[in-house]
């Protein structure tokens, strides 16, 4: 399996992912410093909001195979820069995250915009409540 690290800004589902792609029982927590799962990378959302912490986010990428930057259909604000994943060598994915609560198809193409701007080139769409999407990046992940 591909070691993913994830990061997108606090809030966006990138904890719940890590579990829900672990089998965990899903339980909110604030991240508070990087937590390593199995084959998986979980970043405080401040890394991403706060640009002075950008290179805490290339130093740790060093230990992953893949970058998984996520936007939730819910964040209506820019989270992530124009060419953003350039700053990484290594292949970056895009994640829409909580689908389920997407008012309307505009939410899920405004956050698939954010991620295509931020130099993402492959989106998945996930709902970690049902399970939206959770298939296809597991096999992803797997290949």
């Amino acid at each position: 399996m591909k070691k993913m690290m994830v990061m997108g800004s606090v809030g966006c589902g990138k904890t719940t992912l890590c579990q829900k792609l672990h089998g965990y029982d899903i339980s909110y927590k604030k991240t508070q410093a990087v937590e390593y799962f199995q084959e998986m990378i979980d970043t405080p959302g401040e890394f991403v909001q706060h640009r002075q912490l950008y290179s805490a986010l290339t130093v740790t990428a060093a230990d992953a195979s893949v970058i998984a930057i996520l936007q939730s259909v819910t964040e209506k604000k820019q989270t992530f820069s124009p060419m953003f994943a350039s700053i990484f060598a290594k292949p970056v994915i895009g994640i829409v995250t909580k689908v389920d609560l997407a008012e309307s198809d505009k939410d899920i193409e405004r956050a698939e915009r954010e991620l295509r701007m931020a130099g993402a080139k492959h989106i998945f769409y996930i709902s970690s409540v049902d399970e939206t999407g959770m298939e296809e990046l597991r096999t992803y992940l797997e290949d």
